[in-house]
């Protein structure tokens, strides 16, 4: 049967809000994870939802059977720094589902083909800086990549490129910005930093013990980018004319040790930080929004603060209820 929308990695974090949102345009949806649905992040009844491993290309045709209009490939072993720096191989076999996606999506002429790359496409000796100069897309090139996760991300680029040069298949690429918000993984290694943030600020909440643990001084700088901002972008640049990668992230660029005062503000309580040794990946990150400026008229523009707040009051929940504190 054919469906407006496939999206793959629909039981992750960015999945889950996407769904939500195509089927709130009133779209029919398949929403496709390798995870059993009781392990998704967020079950939407009205989606076509499956549990499907998406590395392997019988199980795209079937995704894709009947026909697709958008597919929306999220697929992918991801996680927080402290993740990808210790998964590189792993990560590094997320190139499976990206090229049998797009391969299914060819065979069936899907009218769009979405990828969602990230920020670790950016080279490395461009980011050695905590005041860091943003990074623009030509920035990718000439190429040194984050290891493992970057490289992979960098190469499905190139490869969703060739596919709509060679083949004809409409392809989009965003991007990504470390993406942030309510309804993801917040604690088990895979969360990202402000998840993470979050989490080590309610319990010193809930738990009365102030001091908190940061890998290395916190002077390391990087943007975040609301989910609302993700999703809404996501589509747009999926719909659009623009073909080269765009980013898509916030510009508003903070410290790691700025990120946590903020969100100890926000849970009104004071902090210490203990800074120790971890992984930290580059020095500085942020984006330059010059070009999806250009083309679209429009770049994120929830503040932290704004997200923080929302994110953190989840969050909060989540650790309240599941420390029983």
């Amino acid at each position: 049967m054919a469906v407006d929308a496939v999206v793959t990695g629909a039981g992750g974090f960015i999945g889950g809000h996407l769904v939500a949102s195509l089927l709130a345009e009133g779209k029919t949806v398949r929403a496709v994870d390798i995870k059993p649905t009781d392990d998704w992040d967020q079950v939407h009844a009205e989606a076509d939802n499956l549990q499907r491993d998406c590395a392997d290309l019988a199980n795209n045709r079937e995704i894709v059977k009947g026909g697709v209009g958008e597919f929306y490939n999220l697929a992918c072993n991801m996680g927080g720094m402290g993740f990808i720096e210790t998964h590189k191989a792993d990560c590094m076999l997320s190139v499976l589902p990206s090229t049998h996606a797009l391969m299914a999506a060819r065979e069936v002429e899907a009218e769009r083909f979405f990828y969602s790359s990230s920020a670790c496409v950016y080279a490395g000796y461009k980011q050695t800086d905590a005041d860091v100069t943003a990074l623009r897309e030509e920035d990718a090139y000439p190429a040194d990549a984050e290891d493992g996760y970057g490289w992979e991300k960098l190469f499905s680029e190139r490869m969703a490129r060739h596919f709509r040069e060679d083949f004809g298949l409409q392809t989009r690429v965003a991007r990504y910005h470390n993406i942030y918000g309510p309804n993801g993984t917040w604690d088990g290694g895979r969360e990202k930093a402000p998840a993470a943030t979050c989490r080590k600020i309610a319990l010193a909440k809930l738990t009365g013990d102030h001091e908190i643990e940061v890998w290395g001084d916190g002077l390391q700088t990087r943007s975040f980018t609301y989910i609302d901002d993700c999703v809404y972008g996501s589509k747009m640049i999926a719909r659009g004319d623009f073909l080269e990668p765009l980013n898509l992230g916030s510009s508003e660029m903070v410290s790691i040790n700025q990120l946590y005062y903020l969100v100890a503000e926000i849970a009104g309580i004071d902090i210490e930080l203990n800074h120790v040794d971890g992984f930290l990946g580059v020095r500085g990150r942020n984006s330059d929004n010059t070009l999806i400026r250009k083309e679209f008229g429009w770049e994120p523009s929830i503040s932290l603060r704004e997200g923080m707040e929302k994110t953190y009051a989840w969050i909060y929940d989540q650790v309240k209820a599941t420390y029983k504190l």
